[in-house]
């Protein structure tokens, strides 16, 4: 009996030094448990869209156009052909995307409103900037920043720690409210009141509850992403590719579903039809078949090509052999992604609206390091998560073929807060009033009409301490952790490899200036940043931190 006892004492010693060792991943698959019994997801639904006259009696020249708003989620620079060449040294091409570039107009001096998603798409929404909306930080789920800071001290990848407060985390509101101010005018309420039906589908990051909801800022109806996989982790069509070196990827995996919401007339989650970006590809469809009888503005927000990397087995085997294995499966979304710009052109054009409806296609920020592809951003230094040009520079076309020649190019600096008044222009509807808007109208650079009025030379971006201004062909970026000053002409240095701070004092001192006075009237954040986490620059996470090599701290 005592020979009994001691050998069960010493399984419970060893099992308690394992559980210890792996506490995070014990951890993680409670929180995977807790997730897939958190609600009850229904079977897929048939969508109800509000449905346009069979008829018209206004000529398709006569009324105001339907805007479709595309908005991809951590597509890199160099993943669309006409930018970059596309991925895998040019094997994985977009040629939807390039038709799209190719019959209007491409900015090919563009930018995010911000280096992580939420505060880009609050921009795309009301033309402002933070500074006057308060929406600084990208919104997180509960359990994630604590999460992901465990996670990074545990793989030991080097270089300065993640910094996380658990006492500000603690003070803020739950993610459902966290959001974009039920005050602050989007353009879905711009053109509803314009006589427009007002569509969303997909992602929406600006908040679900108390007013912040899409249904609640101007959207007729939406079809919001209420988890993040794109197929269930083991449906018999899906290829998964999971990457055990980045916590924010092991913390999706434990912690998101397969599921869809609907509203107004909200019934609980339901599973979507299909792959996320066909099926959201498939609605979008739905609504320009239904209202193509009248004004309608369609915001679709794909979740692709964000993590989790998950594709089908057809685009899987279509992209062919390239390895990695996590490449082959973001090569296959981005080929869906493709896929859906076409399929929505293609729609157009079936239903006989397409001369007289305006295609804006954009991407939230830079593609991430986090997946660890180092060519994504090419030829730009940085990442998602950063304001160097890899983590700012996006894709911006628009296709108006009654207004926009094709082949139009312009080289003038543009921003996400130029889309919201672009839109609006567009409409013919008035910008609210009593509402200063940060962006502007880009109909004159796109159509050549007035271009001559154009006359903005300066841009800014901010995420807490780290600031960033571009003014004519210069741009600062100062931090605080690390106690940096970063000076860039990009007329000379586009990639940003020269910095000139130590020798240009006096254009130093003249960009802060203009930070300071952007500065000086901000709202405060909305919400505290809880967590910090320390990007380098010129490597993917999965390359150790050296000594010497640049890198940012990112509040959120």
């Amino acid at each position: 009996m005592k020979k009994y006892l001691l050998v069960v004492a010493g399984l419970v010693l060893i099992a308690g030094v394992l559980a210890y060792q792996n506490q995070t991943k014990l951890l993680l698959a409670l929180m995977k448990y807790q997730s897939a019994n958190e609600y009850e997801v229904g079977a897929p639904r048939d969508i109800p869209w509000s449905q346009g006259p069979k008829d018209t009696f206004v000529s398709l020249s006569e009324r105001p156009p339907n805007i479709i708003l595309i908005v991809a989620d951590d597509l890199g620079y160099n993943d669309i052909s006409t930018f970059g060449g596309g991925l895998a040294d040019g094997r994985v091409k977009t040629p939807h995307i390039d038709q799209l570039a190719a019959e209007g107009v491409v900015f090919t001096q563009s930018y995010s409103g911000a280096g992580t998603c939420a505060p880009s798409r609050a921009m795309l929404m009301t033309g402002r900037y933070p500074t006057r909306t308060g929406f600084e930080f990208t919104p997180t789920p509960s359990g994630m920043a604590p999460m992901l800071s465990r996670i990074s001290a545990e793989m030991g990848r080097g270089g300065p720690p993640m910094i996380y407060d658990a006492a500000l985390d603690e003070s803020k509101p739950p993610y459902e409210q966290q959001g974009l101010p039920s005050e602050e005018v989007t353009i879905a309420e711009i053109l509803k009141g314009r006589g427009y039906a007002t569509f969303h589908i997909g992602k929406w990051h600006l908040g679900r509850k108390d007013g912040m909801a899409p249904h609640e800022q101007g959207f007729d109806q939406s079809l919001l992403m209420a988890s993040g996989l794109f197929l269930p982790e083991d449906h018999p069509n899906v290829v998964n590719a999971k990457l055990d070196f980045d916590p924010i990827d092991q913390f999706l995996w434990a912690r998101m579903g397969f599921a869809n919401s609907f509203s107004p007339g909200d019934e609980g989650p339901f599973e979507p039809g299909g792959y996320l970006t066909d099926y959201w590809t498939d609605e979008s469809i739905n609504i320009i078949k239904a209202n193509k009888n009248r004004p309608f503005f369609l915001y679709l927000g794909h979740w692709g090509v964000h993590t989790p990397l998950q594709a089908t087995r057809e685009d899987y085997e279509a992209v062919g052999d390239i390895k990695p294995h996590r490449k082959r499966v973001y090569a296959a979304m981005i080929r869906s992604l493709d896929r859906s710009v076409g399929r929505i052109n293609g729609a157009l054009e079936e239903a006989g609206i397409a001369d007289n409806t305006l295609v804006v296609f954009t991407n939230d920020n830079g593609g991430p390091g986090y997946i660890g592809l180092p060519d994504i951003n090419k030829p730009f230094r940085g990442w998602k998560i950063s304001q160097f040009e890899g983590g700012i520079r996006v894709p911006l076309m628009m296709k108006w073929p009654a207004r926009i020649s094709p082949g139009t190019v312009s080289d003038e600096p543009v921003a996400h807060i130029d889309v919201m008044p672009t839109l609006t222009a567009a409409a013919n509807a008035r910008e609210p009033e009593g509402v200063a808007i940060d962006g502007e109208n880009l109909l004159p650079l796109a159509t050549g009409l007035g271009i001559e009025a154009w006359d903005r030379d300066t841009l800014f971006w901010q995420s807490g301490h780290y600031r960033v201004v571009r003014h004519k062909d210069w741009k600062l970026q100062v931090t605080e952790r690390p106690a940096k000053i970063w000076l860039f002409n990009l007329a000379e240095d586009p990639t940003e490899q020269i910095n000139l701070a130590t020798s240009m004092p006096d254009k130093v001192a003249e960009l802060l200036a203009l930070l300071d006075a952007h500065a000086a009237d901000a709202r405060p954040a909305l919400y505290p940043a809880v967590l910090e986490s320390a990007i380098t620059i010129d490597k993917t996470i999965i390359e150790p931190f050296e000594e010497g090599d640049d890198y940012i701290y990112w509040p959120n």
